[in-house]
């Protein structure tokens, strides 16, 4: 073998080891780069695991969340039912509250009434011994034939005049006396008033009590029942009647007024009696609470007059009358007040 031979294949030698190093190089750098690849798989799934972990426990906290979520809605399900019995009972129980107190209205109504019933009695006896003498007038003319055509038929007009007199007095008693729903209109205060004075007229003349009536001359108009307001007006004059009963001979007033303050209406019944003392004055619209002797008064009167003055979407208070004696103001709102509305509403 020459040296030019030897040399060729210890060149070839040498180009097959420097292959193999590199062949080599390149297996050790993928060897790396596949260890480092494992570690990452490694971790990924140790990531994996802990993320499964934590679902697992986030689905565990799900499930008692709805478990408690559906306990909630099972609770939430029976207060609703409770609230809506109870809401049930409530409205029987306001229904009831409101049937009691008509009847208890309605109680005091025939109560008024029994009290009336000398002075109306004496109302009703004038225009029908007035009836009596003019139709006697036309008998007595008729036997002695003395038909004077004209004076007959002015007899007969006043007597029917006077059956219309006894016809609204009778009217006035059933309408008052009559039970029947409440319903809400627009009510002239003054000529409830004057309606409810009527009634009392003949128990206030007996008793020498002069009424002075200072009614404004507008009208004054509210949303109200008229026959509750008229009740509420005998109340409060029946209050004043009974209080003068300890004045002696000194000389007896009540005295009426009604104003228009802004957007209220203001009535006012005062007397000169000897007024009820401060201590007292907060409970005279109390039930049953009264300051007259036993078996004289029922103690309703007031309160009654309290609450249907409640229902007018109004306020009652008493107060010292000066020089002596009570004095009731209430006021009531006029038509068309957001109070009153309100108060239609429910």
């Amino acid at each position: 073998m020459t040296a030019e031979q030897r040399n060729g294949n210890a060149a070839a030698l040498e180009e097959q080891i420097e292959q193999l190093e590199l062949r080599v190089r390149q297996a050790e750098e993928r060897r790396r780069a596949l260890i480092h690849i494992m570690g990452d798989l490694n971790e990924s799934n140790r990531k994996l695991g802990d993320q499964r972990k934590a679902m697992l426990h986030i689905l565990k906290d799900s499930h008692r969340s709805n478990l408690r979520l559906e306990d909630s809605r099972k609770a939430m399900i029976h207060i609703m039912g409770d609230l809506r019995e109870t809401t049930q009972e409530m409205e029987r129980r306001e229904q009831e509250l409101r049937d009691k107190q008509e009847q208890l209205v309605q109680a005091g109504k025939l109560a008024t009434l029994g009290e009336l019933t000398t002075g109306v009695a004496h109302e009703l006896n004038n225009p029908l011994n007035n009836i009596g003498l003019y139709v006697g007038n036309v008998i007595d003319r008729i036997h002695m034939g003395e038909l004077d055509t004209e004076r007959v038929l002015a007899d007969l007009e006043q007597a029917m005049g006077q059956v219309r007199k006894a016809t609204e007095i009778i009217s006035h008693l059933r309408t008052f006396g009559r039970a029947a729903p409440v319903t809400f209109e627009p009510v002239d205060v003054d000529e409830v008033i004057e309606r409810a004075l009527s009634l009392m007229h003949e128990q206030l003349r007996l008793r020498a009590i002069e009424v002075e009536l200072d009614l404004c001359p507008d009208e004054l108009m509210v949303l109200g029942n008229p026959i509750q307001l008229e009740q509420v007006f005998i109340n409060l004059l029946t209050n004043a009647r009974d209080a003068l009963e300890e004045v002696g001979d000194q000389p007896k007033r009540i005295r009426i007024a009604s104003s228009l303050e802004r957007d209220r209406i203001e009535i006012v019944f005062a007397d000169n009696g000897p007024g009820i003392p401060p201590s007292r004055a907060q409970r005279v619209f109390d039930p049953f609470f009264t300051t007259k002797e036993v078996g004289t008064g029922t103690g309703l009167g007031l309160s009654i007059t309290y609450s249907i003055v409640k229902e007018h979407a109004g306020e009652i208070s008493i107060g010292q009358t000066a020089g002596g004696g009570a004095t009731f103001r209430i006021e009531l709102p006029v038509v068309g007040d957001e109070a009153i509305e309100e108060l239609l509403r429910d």
